[in-house]
């Protein structure tokens, strides 16, 4: 994710339960009450009942995700009508327990559950904030695959933090989109809503024609499969082949101007430009190929089969995000900005921080994939940019020295100036410290050795250390963790 800089905005804090006309959701660890199942056979024993945890344990965002299963697999088919900003939908979650489970939750706010079954049974289901509590009619035993289609409509939820930045389903002058970072998309299908636990999807979404009897476009991540005409509504498939966190999940409803074309290495690219932003847009379906192809070049294969962009007209976003294979700009994008956000399909998309303290992986890579490209573009190199970013020139260096970058105080600062802009700093640091063949050697290699997963700060450091046969501890420390703006070194 980064913010439409040249508006002079910063990195927006990102706090789950703000919701726009709601109290502030409270974050419930639920209670959990054990019962007996019966006498086991031998020896009297009880079996017990283990439901599943609410949250995974993540201090920055304790109430996201749920404890017990691995998503595989998300199936969501959805009835929309832009008219009334009316949902419906039909999630199908296919999973595999890792533990015995009698109850497990899936986070979801807002929107009413109509039902819920699970391997084909009916479940009984309660709420409690932004927690679905699912009862199976019989447990599902440790490493068992189990599939639970839930149904549920409503109007779904914009989601508002604490300086005013939304997420969630958003209504535009034309449709809706839907942005997730960071607990956004639970309010638009029910899941295991935290980066550690990432599964494949196929979306597919059915809106009517307007009065005119014109299509609305729906957009969203992968590649389309289908586009059905039914006469008074048009289906839209999507399926994203490779996993993916659900907060990079999207979907986009509106009038779109479609480019479609291909990058040097036969990856099909689809670009979606709302015609409000398409005279400023004019080169963005040129430089979404080209920006790929220099990337590939330098960070490793492009880990996606298929790529693109979407140019909705959002006024007033002030932020664009890495949706995967098609990032989101709620405005004409700055070429810096497009540089960033497809930097992301790489570190963030394909490599997933293990928990949200580890964002700076992202944002830091990402921002330094910025300098990098403003280098080659025969600007400023990056030492210069780095030395313009530590003596507080730099337009983007305001704050960044609040925290260290590798640890966020708080939830709501995850998406601050030290994770991006410190985070690029200590980029830069192991660039000179290693050198470059070594240096790009790591970011290829982190790229192919965690493609598709998570990685955190630990397996960084521990890389490249080995690759460099370096101890690089007083650089890290200095750079990464202490929290005092460091001396030039």
């Amino acid at each position: 994710m980064k913010p439409h800089m040249a508006k002079g905005s910063r990195p927006r804090s990102a706090v789950p339960g703000r919701l726009s006309g709601w109290a502030p959701a409270t974050a419930l660890l639920l209670a959990v009450t054990t019962s007996c199942t019966g006498s086991a056979p031998g020896n009297g024993a009880v079996a017990v009942k283990k439901p599943g945890t609410a949250g995974v344990g993540d201090r920055l965002f304790p109430a996201l995700g749920n404890g017990g299963y691995d998503v595989v697999h998300y199936g969501l088919t959805l009835d929309y009508v832009p008219e009334t900003n009316h949902l419906k939908g039909a999630a199908v979650i296919t999973a595999r327990a890792t533990q015995d489970l009698s109850r497990f939750n899936l986070d979801l706010s807002g929107l009413r559950v109509r039902t819920a079954t699970v391997q084909g049974a009916k479940a009984q289901i309660a709420r409690s904030g932004d927690e679905l509590l699912v009862t199976p009619a019989k447990t599902v035993r440790n490493r068992e695959v189990f599939k639970t289609v839930v149904t549920y409509d409503g109007t779904p939820r914009t989601l508002k933090d604490d300086d005013g930045g939304l997420e969630g389903w958003m209504e535009t002058d034309d449709g809706s989109t839907a942005l997730g970072q960071p607990s956004g998309s639970m309010t638009w299908f029910p899941g295991n809503h935290h980066p550690s636990d990432k599964a494949t999807y196929d979306t597919t979404v059915t809106v009517p024609k307007d009065e005119d009897g014109d299509p609305y476009d729906v957009i969203s991540n992968g590649k389309l499969i289908t586009e059905e005409d039914k006469g008074k509504t048009v289906t839209w498939h999507w399926r994203t082949e490779e996993p993916m966190a659900s907060y990079l999940a999207h979907v986009s409803v509106g009038y779109f101007e479609i480019h479609k074309g291909w990058t040097d290495d036969d990856v099909p690219v689809y670009v979606a430009i709302d015609p409000d932003e398409a005279e400023d847009s004019a080169d963005v379906a040129d430089l979404v190929p080209e920006i790929v192809d220099w990337a590939g070049k330098r960070f490793g294969p492009y880990p996606f089969s298929s790529t693109g962009a979407i140019v909705d007209h959002l006024p007033g976003l002030d932020y664009a995000l890495e949706t995967q294979t098609k990032p989101y700009f709620g405005e004409a994008p700055e070429e810096a900005l497009l540089v960033h956000e497809l930097a992301h399909q790489w570190f963030g998309n394909s490599v997933t921080p293990r928990k949200w303290k580890d964002m700076w992986l992202s944002e830091g890579l990402a921002t330094y994939a910025e300098w990098l490209w403003e280098e080659e573009r025969g600007n400023r190199s990056t030492t210069e940019i780095f030395e313009d970013f530590y003596d507080g020139t730099d337009a983007e260096s305001e704050g960044i020295w609040a925290f260290p970058p590798a640890d966020p105080p708080s939830g709501g600062r995850v998406c601050d100036p030290p994770v991006y802009g410190r985070g690029a700093m200590v980029v830069h640091k192991v660039r000179r410290a290693v050198g470059d063949d070594t240096f790009f050697d790591i970011l290829r290699t982190w790229t192919r050795q965690h493609r598709h997963g998570n990685a955190d700060t630990r397996q960084f450091i521990a890389l490249c250390e080995s690759k460099s046969g370096k101890d690089l501890t007083a650089l890290f420390n200095t750079w990464l963790f202490d929290k005092k703006k460091p001396s030039r070194m």
